[in-house]
């Protein structure tokens, strides 16, 4: 599915002539190379301006990137993935996917209620479940010698996020190729038509439809369970609400840990000293695992424009967007020193891969187990591997960066 949907984009996707002025984020050709460009941006165009997708902009520095996620009444967060649509405003204040779809004051009290099935006491107890989700995947992998290349992408990181989210939630585990199916056209397949979109919005209600039901005529201890129990000013989430909250559950916290994942490996792919450092110290892990997230973020957000601005000499108007590249921010050399460089043993770090503002991720503590678990298992089983060649990594398209295909090289 996902190979279908990246030939396609390239096919509609016209050439980028200039980063600065006709950017675009769902081309192949950004996450490839988004280091390169957003320092590019950064030293001749620190706001780049695209007219596709109706008008959209790209800040790269630290200190608007945060500007912006702060300021809630400028920008608007009813819909947060870019693409040639505009959610209407009468869906405000929840938006299609609460929280991370509602404005204030609607999102204080929707942000609220989840965060107690994501405190860290709730999360600990998953540990030994995900370390064995992630030597189940290994196992699957079979007998490996050295030479044997592996896919580190689809072998393996894009089934650790899937299987925890999944067992979390309730649903079963075995759909865990929909849940591929339905983030590719959520997040990646930013240049379908209003008819395609509605067409996949519909096919993925209809699934957690299902799964809503079943949970409603079998209810357990689960997640699904604790949102259709759950109340807002004393009433029950309406079944809208419901499905909005499970289906950013799915999406947001399955693609940017599966990336999370994915980069990092890339990454000790291609160092050995770092990677034998993490393995020989295990007190440096906690510190490699922020850098990681620091140096490979994979989250860029969006938000619209509320209403007309001038923002820093940039003439914003209402409803063009605006992304929160969250990993261009980590890399601006005026908020971190070396930013350009991995530095695992890195001690001041304070970055914003989980996001700035009110949005900050809420499943952060889950992410950063996944992560560390994810790496430390593959470590643990391959102290040596080398990426097959870097022409072979395909990236993503669109607002989450990480891998897609990652061929490597068991030495």
């Amino acid at each position: 599915m996902a190979e279908s949907g990246y030939s396609t984009h390239i096919a509609q996707a016209p050439p980028v002539e200039d980063w600065a002025t006709d950017f675009d984020q769902g081309h192949p050709d950004y996450n490839r190379n988004a280091y390169e460009i957003w320092e590019g941006l950064r030293t001749e165009c620190p706001v780049a301006h695209t007219e596709r997708y109706g008008g959209t902009w790209l800040p790269v520095n630290y200190d608007t990137v945060r500007e912006i996620s702060y300021d809630t009444e400028t920008f608007t967060s009813r819909q947060v993935i870019v693409n040639n649509l505009r959610t209407p405003k009468e869906d405000s204040p929840a938006g299609l996917a609460p929280p991370i779809t509602s404005d204030p004051p609607f999102h204080k009290n929707a942000r609220k209620l989840l965060l107690p099935e994501f405190r860290p006491n709730k999360m600990e107890p998953w540990e030994a479940e995900i370390r064995q989700i992630c030597n189940d995947r290994l196992d699957d992998l079979g007998d490996i010698t050295p030479g044997t290349i592996i896919d580190g992408a689809t072998q393996y990181t894009q089934h650790i996020p899937v299987r925890v989210i999944a067992r979390m939630l309730g649903f079963p585990e075995d759909d865990d190729e929909k849940f591929r199916k339905f983030i590719h056209n959520g997040i990646e397949n930013i240049s379908a038509t209003a008819e395609e979109r509605e067409e996949h919005r519909q096919q993925f209600d209809v699934y957690l439809d299902l799964q809503i039901d079943s949970h409603i005529e079998n209810p357990r201890e689960d997640l699904t369970s604790y949102l259709l129990n759950a109340e807002l000013d004393g009433q029950k989430l309406s079944r809208e609400h419901v499905r909005g909250t499970i289906n950013l559950l799915l999406i947001a916290g399955i693609d940017t840990t599966w990336s999370a994942i994915g980069a990092s490996l890339w990454h000790l792919a291609q160092n050995p000293d770092d990677r034998h450092r993490m393995i020989d110290d295990p007190d440096v892990m906690p510190f490699a695992i922020e850098e990681m997230l620091r140096a490979y973020a994979p989250v860029t957000m969006a938000r619209l424009v509320a209403k007309d601005a001038d923002f820093h000499g940039c003439p914003m108007k209402e409803d063009e967007w605006v992304l929160l590249p969250f990993p261009a921010a980590n890399r601006d050399p005026a908020m971190f020193k070396d930013a350009d460089k991995v530095i695992i043993d890195r001690q001041e770090n304070r970055h914003s891969a989980f996001g700035l503002g009110i949005h900050r991720c809420l499943g952060s503590n889950l992410a950063r187990m996944e992560l560390q678990i994810g790496v430390e298992e593959f470590l643990k089983r391959f102290r040596d591997f080398e990426l097959v060649d870097l022409d072979s990594v395909r990236w993503s398209l669109g607002q989450i960066r990480g891998p897609r295909a990652m061929p490597i090289r068991i030495l």
